[in-house]
């Protein structure tokens, strides 16, 4: 359990530590190209959840309400049943991670719009263009942590179907022969 509490906190602080190094260094009005055609870094204030959705300022408080529910249960999820695959450990802990680290934005990063108006928004960065008008969003550390946590733990769950399905129709052939072998006994 402790290797994966590390992973979350390796999670949080690197998703932290590029959040301030685009706070800090990035020119808000401008990007900066990483890799020319492909991916560039672009400051974006989210107001809303992963890559911009729902990004109305006065949703705040459900995004919060939700993240802090899904993350306690899945901390005790992680907890309390002790799973014994090391993917789907390493799924939950970069789900957990990237869901603290967006946490915590929520919480500390604040602006003033035009009107004079608080907002609390997640800072966002990290601009894939490569597929032009097909993938429009902008992302960070904590939203690539989330998803890719996600898509293991997709993984992970229909691995665990397929093997329980397995082991369910072995049983049963097992048990249909062991009658079959009592019935030519008799």
């Amino acid at each position: 359990m402790y290797l994966w509490l590390i992973v979350i906190f390796a999670v949080v602080v690197a998703d932290q530590v590029t959040k301030l190094f685009v706070v800090e260094l990035l020119d808000r009005t401008a990007s900066l190209d990483i890799i020319p055609g492909i991916l560039r870094f672009t400051y974006t204030e989210n107001t809303g959840m992963a890559f911009g959705m729902l990004g109305e300022k006065n949703q705040r408080w459900v995004f919060m309400v939700v993240s802090v529910i899904a993350l306690v249960g899945l901390l005790i999820y992680m907890w309390k049943a002790k799973l014994q695959s090391r993917w789907a450990n390493m799924a939950l802990s970069l789900i957990i991670g990237g869901g603290i680290g967006n946490m915590i934005d929520r919480v500390f990063r604040s602006g003033v719009d035009m009107r004079g108006e608080k907002y609390y928004f997640v800072v966002d960065f990290i601009d894939f263009y490569a597929l032009g008008d097909l993938w429009v969003w902008v992302f960070n550390v904590a939203d690539a942590c989330v998803c890719v946590g996600g898509a293991m733990m997709l993984g992970w769950c229909i691995k665990s179907m397929i093997d329980e399905y397995k082991a369910d129709k072995k049983a049963k052939a097992a048990a249909a022969e062991g009658v079959e072998e009592d019935t030519d006994k008799q």
